[in-house]
């Protein structure tokens, strides 16, 4: 793969201002989940053949790695092991807690997430659009009643014979089509995009490292693939933007882009390897996509675990 060109600050604005402004999400209160009709999900509906559920995302993490320096705090409250057994009625109880926006567990962006230039997508101020209470505007309640419709997974690595893409790695426009043409699935109108970098098969593999410095992802222009297909919702096992940045000044051009322009809620660190396994053996790679993030009014996102229903 050749790598992409670096953006200068006036590249990223030429390709920034037309995606605020013409992209299908981009006026929309719900962002590009207004692009999903009801008969886009009966259709999505249709998908399910085999009948196998997988799960997208990965287990919580709660100890401390060179990507996760603030894990998820979890405590339960349960029977001592090896304590004889109280008689009657007891209940075993959990609580915790998550940086929802970390760089290892698995979570969905709500448009609040990203301001850009003092504005919110859709040009909202952001001094107006939060409270002590959470966001006022475009918090995780647009997504309320989920996502749900036609999912397609673009494999790059399978794409280019490799296990992962190794982290800088910058996924491109011509990527995207490439893996869209090789697997013959192709992503249309209220679709939710899913682009497996192959990220958490290596952490698995090889260990945590520093992903602020360096992880596969999309380059800023690859965004306008998922914008030109007008799709519901775009996702990855990684963080969706690549590190380091291709675009000067700007640390997370994909989200700048995708969020604040386009109006696409994000997916970031999915876990993608169960389900490009099963793509893989049956031979297709869309399938039924039910996302349901929390119920938490006011929050800048959710943790979540997508289910793919083939």
């Amino acid at each position: 793969m050749r790598p992409p060109d670096e953006m200068s600050g006036a590249d990223f604005q030429v390709l920034y201002s037309p995606l605020r402004s013409t992209a299908p999400g981009a006026g929309a209160p719900r962002g590009a989940l207004d692009t999903v009709t009801r008969e886009q999900v009966l259709a999505a509906i249709r998908e399910v053949r085999s009948g196998y559920p997988v799960s997208l995302a990965a287990p919580v993490n709660t100890r401390a790695a060179a990507d996760d320096d603030e894990p998820a705090e979890y405590r339960l409250t349960a029977p001592a092991r090896g304590v004889a057994p109280q008689t009657g009625l007891q209940f075993a109880r959990d609580r915790f807690a998550m940086n929802v926006h970390g760089d290892v567990n698995s979570h969905l962006d709500a448009l609040c997430h990203v301001i850009y230039d003092g504005t919110l997508h859709r040009g909202v101020p952001a001094t107006e659009a939060f409270s002590q209470d959470g966001a006022i505007e475009q918090s995780i309640e647009l997504a309320r009643d989920g996502i749900v419709g036609r999912g397609v997974l673009l494999d790059i690595p399978r794409l280019h014979g490799v296990p992962w893409l190794e982290p800088g790695t910058q996924v491109t426009v011509e990527d995207l089509a490439a893996a869209e043409t090789r697997q013959g699935s192709q992503v249309g109108r209220g679709d939710i995009l899913l682009v497996r970098v192959g990220h958490r098969r290596r952490r698995d593999e090889l260990g945590p490292w520093d992903v602020a410095e360096a992880r596969a992802g999309l380059h800023p222009t690859a965004v306008r693939f998922p914008v030109n297909r007008q799709v519901a919702a775009l996702g990855s096992d990684g963080n969706n933007d690549a590190a380091p940045s291709a675009s000067r000044g700007v640390a997370f051009p994909v989200h700048v882009l995708a969020i604040h322009a386009a109006g696409l809620h994000l997916l970031d660190y999915l876990q993608l390897e169960d389900l490009a396994r099963l793509c893989a053996e049956e031979g297709r790679w869309s399938f039924l996509c039910v996302i349901a993030p929390l119920r938490l009014p006011g929050a800048t996102g959710s943790p979540v675990n997508p289910l793919a229903i083939l």
